[in-house]
């Protein structure tokens, strides 16, 4: 069995700034979040970027120009940058800082969905800033687009960058998606699948979920990709349990959930991290370091981006 590779997305877009005090905002937060979640094991950082002062997402190059190189220089984590961005972005604006930067990881949705956060409505009520309340009772209308079309665009944008994807899959028909592209020959294995579970609008957070999502992988890509996973919110730490023990690999951080337990909110990514590794390496599994990572996602290296 392979090491167990952790990625940790530190800030993410959906979750708001008045959510947390532990969200990381600025480019110095989001610099030590990254180093510290390296230093407790996560050998992939995911990473998006945020107006400092309003903690908004910004998808500009030149908001991500100011904590990639630092990051760098302190870690030799592999940076994965977002081309998720916000629902709210158009594909053109998403993938900038991917095409700028030719990271070794670069995320991307393999499918159009509903992406209703509007039900954190009712556990927030007062909000630092008008666009945090705006942004959630906006996703009552919101279709996060991911047509095919601009899926094409984003890896036609990243084609001679030798940029390797995090396919972020939410629901089962995203796995076909992937396996339409990979028929066209437009990516190639081994493919590294983020299977989402827990977003309404797409796949829920049963036990049975999750096996069925591994087992239609497993039927459409055989041993051409690799296994990870997401769960939002409360369920994080149980899926990432549940697809550690099944041989998958892990994704924590405060992008997916502000939680380290019930009712105990994570105070840094590197908690998260630590707590994730426990379970690991509780289960007699080993955690892979950023150079094993490259090894078995077969990535370019760190010497190759452009930052």
């Amino acid at each position: 069995m392979s090491k167990v590779i952790i990625t940790c997305a530190v800030t993410g877009a959906i979750h708001t700034p008045s959510m947390s005090p532990y969200l990381p905002v600025t480019p110095e937060e989001i610099i030590e979040a990254s180093v510290g979640a390296a230093e407790a094991g996560a050998a992939i950082i995911h990473l998006h970027a945020r107006d400092p002062v309003t903690g908004k997402p910004d998808q500009s190059p030149e908001a991500f120009g100011k904590f990639l190189p630092q990051i760098k220089a302190r870690t030799d984590a592999v940076l994965n940058l977002t081309s998720g961005g916000s629902p709210y972005m158009t594909i053109e604006e998403r993938i900038q800082p991917s095409m700028r930067f030719a990271p070794e990881v670069a995320s991307l949705n393999m499918g159009s969905m509903n992406f209703a956060l509007f039900p954190m409505l009712d556990r927030y009520k007062e909000f630092e800033f008008d666009w945090e309340r705006q942004a959630l009772e906006g996703s009552r209308d919101l279709i996060f687009r991911n047509t095919f079309k601009d899926i094409e665009y984003a890896l036609a944008q990243c084609a001679a960058n030798d940029t390797r994807f995090e396919f972020e899959c939410y629901d089962v028909s995203h796995l076909y998606n992937l396996a339409h592209f990979a028929e066209r020959g437009l990516v190639k294995a081994p493919f590294f699948v983020q299977t989402v579970f827990g977003i309404l609008g797409g796949i829920g957070t049963h036990p049975e979920d999750v096996q069925h999502m591994k087992r239609t992988a497993d039927r459409l890509f055989g041993r051409d990709y690799r296994w990870s996973v997401l769960g939002a919110g409360q369920h994080q730490l149980r899926i990432a349990a549940m697809s550690a023990s099944m041989g998958g690999n892990v994704r924590v951080g405060l992008e997916d959930s502000l939680w380290l337990g019930r009712g105990k909110l994570a105070e840094s990514n590197a908690a998260q991290v630590t707590k994730v590794r426990q379970i690991i390496e509780g289960l007699g599994l080993e955690v892979a370091s950023p150079t094993e990572a490259r090894e078995i996602l077969q990535l370019k290296g760190l010497a190759k981006v452009k930052f």
